[in-house]
């Protein structure tokens, strides 16, 4: 009987394949509360999210590490960063879901790679090899050409880009377990959260128990939805190099644009399908190559 630890990479790519498959459902529950104000939606995920992980790490004794954390100025530092870049993440993708733009968020989450596979090599002093080299440069080219056909500056795009490689950076170099940060993060922010659902409960204009029980339901589900996925990110990211875990993240982003061109009607051009065989043969080639790097490993 085998009893070897697994290898580290293996798991970190089981976490991320499940984390990345679960984003790439995440417009089917956004338009489903898509008739809310975006920021009582946000707020929502992070209330939720708290709870359930409060839950979580009581049950799991980790509540000192919560102390710890509080007590290391630097890591709390580093969490208050991630919380910021994860908040405007969410925010922006629940306003383009909100406003049938899930094909932006796609084309986010598609450039995301490259700007996690940069900050590998800037940052971490990650190196590529020549194969993953081209596969880069094979979804550069991919990218480029839908912004280029696009006409316009694709903000949302990039801000999802930008701000979650960059969470995902600070995430890896934050000495802390996965679900005791995500809480953090979350109750870091929880006090504006807190703030607005009050306001906007004051106001009469709130939606928690005021529409129906089916609603309140889904605002509540916002909690387990949200911190899964993060929690299976947080736990890749801590396993596989940065660079690696980014060419996972096209899962995602497909996921996001099968949805808009098949189930939500948005518009398909020429320049979305070169763009999207692009990105595909990126994968192809990177996948080949680690492949035949762990053969050789396994040979040496």
């Amino acid at each position: 009987m085998n009893n070897a630890p697994a290898n580290p990479s293996y798991l970190g790519a089981f976490f991320a394949i499940t984390a990345f498959s679960l984003w790439g459902v995440f417009p089917i529950y956004f338009k489903s509360v898509s008739a809310l104000p975006p920021f009582e939606v946000l707020s929502h995920r992070v209330l939720w999210s708290v709870v359930l992980l409060a839950i979580l790490l009581v049950l799991t004794r980790r509540t000192k590490e919560i102390i710890i954390v509080f007590c290391n100025r630097k890591l709390l530092g580093l969490l208050t960063l991630s919380a910021l870049l994860i908040t405007l993440n969410w925010l922006v993708f629940i306003w383009a879901v909100s406003n049938n733009m899930v094909l932006q968020s796609s084309l986010g989450y598609f450039i995301n790679p490259l700007v996690s596979v940069a900050l590998g090599v800037v940052f971490l002093k990650e190196r590529l090899r020549r194969w993953q080299m081209v596969a880069v440069l094979t979804a550069l080219v991919g990218v480029g050409n839908l912004i280029f056909q696009s006409g316009s500056q694709p903000w949302i795009a990039l801000t999802m880009a930008v701000s979650f490689g960059l969470y995902g950076l600070v995430r890896k170099v934050a000495e802390v377990r996965a679900t005791v940060g995500l809480f953090v993060e979350t109750l870091i922010v929880l006090p504006v959260a807190l703030a607005y659902l009050i306001y906007v409960d004051v106001e009469g204009t709130g939606t928690f128990m005021r529409v129906s029980l089916n609603m309140d339901a889904l605002l509540a589900f916002a909690g387990l939805m949200t911190a899964t996925p993060l929690v299976l990110f947080a736990l890749a990211a801590k396993r596989m190099r940065l660079g690696s875990l980014g060419f996972f993240q096209y899962i995602a982003p497909t996921g996001h644009f099968l949805l808009a061109v098949m189930v939500y009607d948005e518009p398909f051009s020429t320049a979305h399908a070169i763009t999207f065989g692009f990105i595909w043969l990126a994968l192809a080639i990177y996948s080949a190559d680690s492949v035949r790097e762990i053969r050789k490993q396994r040979r040496g």
